[in-house]
Parts: C-alpha cells; structure tokens; sequence
C-alpha cells in the first residue's frame, strides 16, 4: 500500500494536484484496483477525497457542482459520459473549478483526448497500470502530455516483438513487459502485459529523466483480424470523433457467415440534431464514415447508424467489440 500510494502521488502531482484539492474518484471502489488506488495517493498529498465510485452519472455532475471538485479521476470513456449528462443538466463547465482529470484503465485516442478537453474544460492526461503489478501508476502523463512516465524505480520496462518475444529496436510498437522490483508476495519478472506501446528516448520538457512510453495504441490479444487485416478498435475511433454529427460512442460488430468471409459492421450513434435530418443526409453520413474507415484499414466495412441513447452506456470500461464468430 505504500508503494501504491507513493507512486499514485506521483502522478496527481505531475498533473498539478496538491493538498488543497477536491478530488472526485469516480474509478469503482470493489474489487477494482482503480479507485482504492487514487484514494491511497490523493490522501498522501493531503487533497480531499470524494469517493464517489462509478454510476449515479448525474449525480456525479451535482456532487462536482456542490462540493467544487478540482481533479476528476474516471475511465476516459466515462468522462465523456460525465461531460454529456453535465450538459443534459445544462451545466457550463467552463465555469466549474474542475482543472484536470487522470484517465485510465483502458486504451483512448489523441482525438478522444480533445474531445473530452473540449466537453468538460480539464487537461485530460493519461494513467497506466495494471492489476497484476500494482494497479494504476506504473506509468503517468504529465501536463507537457509528450508521453507517460514510467515509474522505473519500481518497474522496469521492455517492450518485446509479441509473436517471437525479442526485443524490438528503440522507437518500435512492441509489447510492453515489465519486472516488477519493489513488489512484494507476488514477484514478476519480465511480465508480458499484451499491451503495445513505444518507448520513447531522452528527457521530458517537464525534466524528468524517467524513461516515458507512448500511450497503449491496443491489445496484442485484442487485435481483430478481419480477412487478413489487423484492425485495432482505436483505428476506428480516430475516425469517428473527427466526423461532425457522430458522438464517441460505437460498436464494432464482427461476424461470419458459414462459407463466407469476415463482416464488421461499425453502430455508430450520431447526435438528435443529426438523427432527425432529412434520410439524404443520413445517408451521406454513413457513406462518409465507411469511406474513412476504409481508407484507414483497407478493408471494407459496413455501418449502421443508430439514433441517440440506444449504445450501451459504460460506467468502466468501454464495451467497444462484440465478436459474433465461432473461432474454435
């Protein structure tokens, strides 16, 4: 526990957090180790802690107006999710003292970053952990957002070739493995995390020397391969958010036919403005986003448009895939 709250003190401090915040920890409380874990840092620090735990989303957005929470700690997927009941409520958050929030716990996109930047008015960074090291703070990102910083006094970073387990040349996408050299019980050494990332060279502007690493761009296990194309569900999410008239929310639907190929058919929801257009410029939309993303993955794709609030709504992890295949 020391060690966890050490190094999660790290990271809100690398954010700008000190003992006179609010902290609104959002991450679940049970058997998860998010929220345990930024309760145990902010209370190093001295901030106050709200540990409001996940769900409840609109009063999520009350607690921050009521109590002036300053730094929100969630999954980035539900901090879109906070940003979208807030303005349901009509709240502006631009004049709430909310400042930054640390986000984590699954892979997000640069342009996911702006979009809740945009939504919610808070420098949006970036935590990594995991459960079977320590849980969040394995490496952080601090306001230069130029990489996350691994904590290297306690976890040692490779990043290996996922098919044949050598290590890749500097500057190569590869898996991340850690050793773990300060935990206790349950030694790791050389852990194969599945997570692909970059490590990058040299300092950061903000002068640590930490080694930093790129954020996770997906899962070595969760690689979709559709008709011999590798697709990463945040491929398509770099689309998405950049198409006016869509929402962050999506879900990638794969299939298979029997005796025929791979289908993925991409539910995007789009907003009520867009939903209730004329059927001309639906269907503009959607031959627009099936161009975009086959542009990008080279692979033909079909896409469903559906109205508002009818995607499933995450207070964790974002369910981004449902694989319909029988791959035995």
């Amino acid at each position: 526990v020391r060690v966890w709250a050490e190094v999660i003190a790290r990271t809100l401090a690398a954010g700008g957090t000190h003992r006179g915040d609010v902290v609104q920890n959002s991450y679940g409380y049970g058997l998860f180790t998010g929220g345990l874990g930024l309760h145990y840092g902010a209370e190093l620090i001295g901030a106050s802690v709200i540990p409001t735990s996940g769900g409840q989303t609109r009063r999520q957005v009350q607690i921050m107006q009521d109590f002036g929470s300053t730094v929100l700690c969630c999954t980035p997927s539900y901090a879109l999710v906070i940003a979208e009941a807030g303005r349901e409520m009509g709240v502006d958050f631009g004049k709430l003292p909310l400042r930054v929030g640390f986000l984590g716990a699954e892979p997000w996109s640069q342009t996911m970053r702006l979009e809740i930047e945009a939504a919610a008015g808070i420098d949006a960074l970036d935590i990594y952990g995991l459960s079977e090291i320590i849980g969040p703070g394995v490496s952080f990102e601090c306001l230069h957002k130029a990489g996350l910083h691994v904590n290297e006094d306690h976890f040692y970073p490779e990043v290996i070739n996922p098919d044949t387990g050598e290590p890749v040349a500097e500057g190569e996408l590869g898996e991340l493995v850690f050793t773990a050299f300060t935990k206790e019980a349950l030694p790791l050494l050389r852990y194969r995390t599945r997570d692909l990332s970059v490590l990058i060279p040299g300092p950061c502007q903000c002068g640590r020397t930490l080694r930093r690493m790129e954020h996770v761009t997906g899962r070595s296990d969760d690689m979709l391969i559709i008709r011999g194309v590798n697709v990463f569900p945040s491929q398509i999410e770099e689309v998405l958010v950049g198409i006016e008239g869509t929402t962050p929310n999506y879900l990638l639907v794969v299939d298979r036919k029997p005796r025929q190929m791979d289908e993925l058919e991409v539910q995007v929801e789009v907003s009520a403005e867009t939903f209730s257009d004329e059927m001309a410029k639906l269907e503009a939309l959607t031959a627009r986003i099936r161009r975009e993303i086959e542009s990008v993955l080279g692979l033909t794709v079909s896409v469903r448009l559906v109205e508002p609030k009818m995607l499933a709504r995450s207070e964790g992890k974002a369910r981004r895939v449902m694989d319909r295949r029988d791959l035995g």
